[in-house]
This record gives structure tokens, C-alpha cells and sequence, in this order.
């Protein structure tokens, strides 16, 4: 018996250990473009009732855009969301339109024949931003009506086109977010010769936020160099943007874009940031 409870003991430190489970996983139904779609969600949260500090994080592209299977695959950073569940946010990630589950179609974007992936040309690339936002307006604005939810305590957050979308997005409505964090953040990769315009484009429509924000980059990151992504910061601080820019150096073969499971790297930067914004920083 003695072995049997040391090895009970034991897994039961194991399992406090691990990150929490998913709580819900869920069909929003919403009203976008006159019609009404549900979008998938999957939301993350401490024990106890609530209402809890949330981050609503945001996820990127599928990489060239031409690989079909990759859009039904729901974005889900476990890494990041225990980091900010033992801090005590509940964490919710949604889908955009036909990613992750969500129903209707993907279209951020894409040149004239979809199959060719993801369009250079601002004409295309912009108009698929704006399409983008539109659903995390919609579907803000459900989350944001559960009960476990501590509206006064809304950080947005996302990774790579969801950071600078969360940026964009915090401009749209200053009056929500208390913080908001932009991981490897950019809309157009600089394979584009046209990227700085569609990037700053889009960075600078977070400067009506007026609030500060975290920027976090990674080196060796193959869709956004750091001097193009430090550009796009001074640009969007020339323009009357509050935030700061932080650089980071990822484990030996782990690119730069992939920083927002690298909870070591980051960490410290997170928790003054949080902290700075009245928000819970500190591990439970």
C-alpha cells in the first residue's frame, strides 16, 4: 500500500503539472457578410468560476496558403495557453472563416486562382485583412458576452498575421483591450516586394489604441526578417504607435516564427508587461 500512495502522490503531482485541458470546444454562430456562419472556438480555463482575466489569441496563415489540408487544422499553442492559465486568464481561440473548422470560406486574401496561394498585391492582400477583421469583430463580441468572462480584464494577443491582426484590430476598438500582444506579427512575408507597404499598412491602423503594446520577434524567422519587422515597428511609432519591440534568439533549429511556444524565452518580458497593464503576471 505504501508504494501504491507514493505512486498515487506522485501522479497526482504529475497531472497538476500538466497543462489544463481544453474546457469547450464550440460552433459561435455569428453574422458576417449578411450571413450567418458558425465559428469554431476552444477555450481554456482555470479552476473555479470566474469571471476570469482573458486573452483572446489569435491564429496566422497556413505558410504559402496553397496546402488545403492545413486550413481545418484548429491553431493550438499549448505552451502559451498554460503559461497564461496558471496565471489565471481563461484563454479562447478562435477560427476564422473556413480555418480550424469554422464554417464558410477562406479567403484572406489569395491571388485570382486560389490554388496559387496567398497574393503579393496589395489590391488582394488588403481587402483580405479587412475580411479578417470582420470575423474577430464578430466574434469578439461573443466571447466577450460569457459569463466567465472579466471584460475589464481583455487582452488580445495572436501569431503571425493574428498579431498584426490583433494590433489592427486593437485600433478598431480602443475602448476593449487593456493589452495586446503581437508575436512575430506581419500580413504579407518578404518574399513580397510590396510587404513593408502592406504591413506598415495594417500596423499603423493600430496606432488609435493609443495604449501601450508588446511587440515579440524571433531571429531566423523565414517569413519576416527582424529589420523588416523592426521597420514596420519604428514606422508604426513614427506614426504615433505606443509599444515596444523585443528580439529573440529561439533554440538551436527552431525558427524564429515559432517564439510563442518558447514560453523561456519570453516569459519575463510578458509578466512586466502585464503587470505594467494591471493585469495578473505571476504564476499561481
Amino acid at each position: 500500500m505504501r508504494g501504491f500512495s507514493g505512486k498515487l502522490v506522485c501522479l497526482l503531482l504529475w497531472l497538476a503539472a500538466l497543462p489544463a485541458s481544453a474546457q469547450q470546444r464550440a460552433m459561435v454562430p455569428v453574422v458576417l457578410d449578411g450571413e450567418t456562419v458558425k465559428l469554431a472556438t476552444i477555450t481554456y480555463r482555470p479552476p473555479g468560476n470566474g469571471p476570469f482575466p482573458t486573452l483572446i489569441f489569435h491564429h496566422g496563415s497556413t505558410g504559402s496558403g496553397t496546402d488545403l489540408k492545413l486550413f481545418a487544422v484548429p491553431y493550438e499553442p499549448v505552451p502559451l495557453i498554460d503559461w497564461f492559465v496558471r496565471r489565471g486568464f481563461a484563454v479562447v481561440l478562435p477560427s476564422r472563416r473556413g480555418r480550424g473548422g469554422s464554417q464558410g470560406r477562406y479567403d484572406e486574401g489569395f491571388e485570382a486562382n486560389p490554388s496559387a496561394g496567398y497574393s503579393c498585391d496589395p489590391e488582394r492582400s488588403l481587402p483580405g485583412a479587412d475580411r479578417a477583421l470582420r470575423d474577430i469583430d464578430a466574434i469578439t463580441d461573443a466571447i466577450l458576452a460569457q459569463p466567465f468572462i472579466d471584460r475589464s480584464r481583455f487582452v488580445v494577443g495572436g501569431q503571425s498575421r493574428g498579431g498584426i491582426l490583433a494590433i489592427a484590430w486593437s485600433g478598431r476598438h480602443p475602448e476593449l483591450p487593456q493589452a495586446v500582444i503581437n508575436f512575430v506579427g506581419g500580413w504579407s512575408s518578404t518574399r513580397c516586394s510590396r510587404a513593408s507597404f502592406v504591413n506598415g499598412t495594417l500596423f499603423k491602423r493600430g496606432v488609435a489604441f493609443g495604449k501601450p503594446t508588446l511587440w515579440l520577434y524571433g531571429e531566423n524567422d523565414p517569413y519576416y526578417s527582424l529589420s523588416h519587422s523592426r521597420a514596420n515597428f519604428a514606422a508604426f511609432q513614427a506614426a504615433g504607435g505606443k509599444g515596444s519591440f523585443h528580439e529573440f534568439v529561439p533554440a538551436n533549429g527552431i525558427i524564429g516564427h515559432r517564439i510563442a511556444t518558447q514560453p523561456d524565452l519570453w516569459s519575463g518580458t510578458v509578466e512586466a508587461y502585464l503587470a505594467e497593464r494591471g493585469l495578473p503576471a505571476k504564476a499561481r
